[in-house]
């Protein structure tokens, strides 16, 4: 009973990517499209077990580079021989470990497409392998809301000779068909990539490919990219995340000491190239910093009414529209102020009334 809705969903997933039965994809309709991919996951995104130290993203370059997609990895980590190593693959990571650094990452990064294979070490290490498949859709759901704009490339988990690992994994791959057919019927670009056709020949050990397993991975997420293309999902990549700085000489908008929690204040500091300076301004109105949204404390409107970091909801309070050289929240009609025309670090800042005076300009610089 439990598989009687596997054929459906599969022929439902190709259909929606234009795959044909062959599970071929078709010629890529705008293959000129630039691409900044994030491949996230674990050791074997990272590339464990590869000559090269590239896994699947060395062969996954040049497959995309020959489409002819301009084209930027991108992530916190650098790993392999490849000219663009970056990547965000952390060797033994679970899931939830994956889901705590990923809204940094990807309002940083504003990638367009993700590549993501994880779960192995929650299945390996027996890590609450019944509720695995609930964190990744969590996960899928998390990164979905960070890049709305992205396709998310969610892969089975690979063939493995762990006993641990193999007890579970079919059902996960089973459950993550499911996942991403139902973000698909709620309008998310996330495609289904099988790797189903490694198997433990392809294997540099127990669980990570050799160069022969990690090729056959590349094939597979370039057949995805190739389909989602196809389908008219690829978009531009989003402007990149910029500096904001202050019309306050070398002062930029900082989220205090890089804390994600809710109310963090968000403040002036002397500019530097950290990850809590860097902002992303989305199509909804909001700005965006460590995977959360600008926001005016408690839905104020008056003068002095404090901002911070919040998480996103989509409430008036989080959005900002550029004025006068600045930003203004129009629930308030107030604009994003530095108290005072305060110089100190860790002035939090706060909703004034708009003057168009230097305290309430705000510059963006380009990122790195």
């Amino acid at each position: 009973m439990r598989k009687s809705w596997l054929l459906p969903l599969v022929t439902l997933v190709t259909a929606a990517l234009g795959v044909t039965a062959a599970g071929v994809a078709p010629a890529s309709a705008a293959s000129n499209t630039p691409l900044r991919v994030m491949p996230l996951g674990d050791s074997i995104t990272w590339g464990v077990g590869s000559s090269t130290g590239n896994g699947y993203r060395g062969p996954l370059w040049n497959e995309l580079a020959a489409d002819g997609h301009p084209l930027d990895f991108v992530g916190t980590l650098r790993g392999g021989s490849m000219s663009d190593p970056d990547n965000e693959g952390h060797s033994g990571y679970r899931i939830d470990q994956i889901a705590a650094l990923a809204d940094a990452s990807l309002t940083r990064y504003r990638p367009n497409v993700v590549t993501l294979h994880i779960g192995t070490n929650d299945l390996n290490g027996s890590y609450q392998p019944s509720t695995a498949a609930d964190r990744l859709r969590s996960l899928v759901n998390q990164i979905t809301a960070d890049v709305p704009d992205a396709t998310v490339l969610v892969a089975s988990l690979v063939v493995s000779t762990s006993g641990s690992e193999e007890q579970y994994r079919a059902a996960y791959n089973q459950a993550t068909r499911q996942i991403v057919s139902d973000a698909q019927a709620a309008g998310k670009h996330v495609a289904f990539v099988d790797m189903s056709s490694l198997t433990t020949a392809d294997l540099a050990d127990a669980l990570h490919p050799n160069d022969s397993g990690y090729q056959k991975m590349a094939d597979a997420f370039h057949r995805g990219v190739q389909s989602a293309d196809s389908a008219g999902w690829l978009k531009n990549p989003a402007p990149a995340p910029s500096r904001v700085q202050s019309g306050i000489a070398g002062k930029c908008m900082d989220v205090n000491g890089a804390n994600t929690a809710d109310g963090t204040a968000v403040q002036t500091w002397s500019c530097g190239d950290s990850a809590n300076q860097y902002w992303s301004a989305y199509t909804d109105g909001t700005l965006r910093s460590m995977g959360k949204c600008l926001d005016a404390a408690g839905y104020g409107t008056a003068n002095g009414t404090k901002v911070q970091l919040w998480s996103c909801h989509g409430g008036s309070n989080q959005v900002w529209q550029p004025y006068n050289g600045g930003y203004r929240n129009p629930a308030s009609g107030r604009c994003l102020d530095v108290p005072g025309s305060s110089t100190a670090d860790g002035t939090q800042l706060v909703l004034w009334d708009c003057n168009g005076g230097s305290n309430q300009k705000w510059t963006t610089l380009t990122a790195g």
